[in-house]
């Protein structure tokens, strides 16, 4: 039997109160669980000590039986440092730019690198014109046409 550490809400309408259960992962949000280990407010303040409680000793014991918690549970048990703090998801897939977006900002990118590398490189070296020696100058008598 596979088990979870989540949230089930209770509370009247508009006015939500969840309980910290472990279920199995059969069972409904709000139906049959195994045992409660605490509780979350969302309706106080977050400095508020009250806003959310849990039983540590229980939630270790079930996390060493296998229990997995949900990713709003995770962020609780890591803020009381039960268990490591976990890396925050950016969950929303509607919200990403579609494809044509996706390619417009991959060629602005590539732009943008393109011109900070040539802005980063040296200039090349501008050629430097040799002085022409004194004896391939032409003379003014070859220079002059003959008259005969």
């Amino acid at each position: 039997m596979s088990t979870k550490i989540r949230l089930s809400r209770a509370g009247a309408k508009k006015r939500p109160y969840y309980r910290v259960v472990v279920a199995d992962v059969r069972s409904p949000r709000d139906g049959k669980f195994i045992e409660r280990l605490g509780s979350y407010n969302p309706l106080l303040p977050k400095t508020d000590p009250n806003r959310v409680k849990i039983n540590a000793e229980r939630v270790k014991y079930w996390l060493d039986n296998g229990a997995l918690p949900t990713e709003r549970v995770a962020r609780f048990l890591g803020e009381a440092e039960i268990i490591a703090m976990p890396a925050q998801r950016n969950s929303p897939q509607k919200s990403q730019p579609k494809a044509k977006a996706q390619e417009r900002l991959k060629a602005a990118e590539d732009a943008k690198n393109a011109a900070a590398e040539a802005s980063a490189a040296p200039p090349p070296p501008e050629p430097v014109a040799e002085p022409e020696p004194a004896d391939s100058a032409p003379d003014a008598e070859e220079a002059a046409p003959q008259a005969e």
